[in-house]
């Protein structure tokens, strides 16, 4: 029982890289590679600082200005040099890695010595390791979509849903369509950066490769998210995302469970995406088939 809750726990602050690629993937309608280096950014950065004394809290609000740094050089690079979204996350990425590994100093870097965001606060009220990290991780998760929510209600928030809609109709309503994408990269790698110092912070290490493979576990969440929670408003659509990444978690370790190599947990984790993006269309396809009921 405690593999599945420390699972439900760990999908609580993945669901907030979830909640970050959303901004991209689905009001922009690309998805974002950049995601990967600002996740192993924020990593890098909160785990550099935490080991030189920097206080928990400030370090991880560094981690999330750095994720935003890595947002605005994509950013730069679709917008002022008309490179395409995939090949700009790709040249981030690659960049990204060696600043990354910079900053960290080495690929690995242990925090067990040191505090982290789950020492302090309200999460000393907490017993276990793990209602501290479910505490801290479930009240980031409200403070974003609270944040997310509200924003998407002001004009600014509309113009850039516009953007993603319709980008030449966005352009002939004065919207000016590349400043949005800019501001949407950097708002949606900074909240996937603080995805990258809590994690971090949970697995009492940083290593350069922790953002490899993470697009993918952040898709998985939103599209589980979409799948199982259909037409909700968006409070509830970032809500769903969080819920998916719990979901996708489980699952994965109740395959693992089963018997499987941990060495092919990549492998599950893409066959748990491609199921769930193909339940839409072989669910319509078994309506088709099936005859209805009485006849019609």
């Amino acid at each position: 029982m405690m593999i599945y809750l420390n699972a439900m726990s760990q999908g609580v602050l993945w669901g907030i890289m979830g909640i970050g690629l959303y901004i991209t993937f689905r009001i922009l309608r690309f998805a974002d590679l950049t995601s990967e280096a600002s996740f192993t950014m924020g990593v890098s950065v909160a785990v550099s600082l935490l080991t030189q004394g920097v206080s928990p809290l400030l370090a991880t609000v560094a981690a999330v200005f750095g994720g935003m740094l890595s947002g605005y050089v994509t950013g730069i690079l679709m917008t002022v040099f008309d490179i395409p979204s995939l090949l700009a996350g790709i040249i981030t990425l690659t960049g990204f890695y060696s600043i990354n590994l910079r900053i960290m100093g080495k690929p690995n870097v242990s925090l067990r010595k040191f505090p982290t965001i789950y020492d302090e606060g309200i999460s000393t009220v907490f017993n276990t390791t793990l209602g501290q990290r479910t505490v801290i991780g479930l009240l980031i998760v409200i403070i974003v979509v609270v944040i997310l929510s509200v924003f998407f209600r002001t004009d600014l928030g509309q113009a850039m849903i516009a953007t993603g809609d319709n980008e030449i109709m966005a352009k002939s309503l004065g919207i000016k369509t590349a400043s949005m994408k800019r501001f949407a990269l950097v708002l949606a790698n900074g909240i996937i950066g603080l995805a990258g110092a809590l994690v971090a912070q949970d697995n009492s290490f940083g290593d350069i490769s922790m953002g490899n493979g993470t697009v993918v576990v952040a898709l998985s969440s939103i599209v589980i998210g979409e799948v199982l929670f259909k037409q909700l408003t968006m409070q509830l659509r970032l809500l769903a995302i969080v819920l998916g990444s719990v979901i996708y978690r489980v699952i994965l370790v109740f395959v693992l469970q089963l018997g499987f190599n941990a060495n092919d947990f990549r492998l599950i984790s893409a066959m748990v995406l491609a199921i769930f993006l193909a339940f839409p269309a072989m669910s319509d396809k078994m309506k088709n088939i099936l005859p209805m009921k009485g006849g019609e």
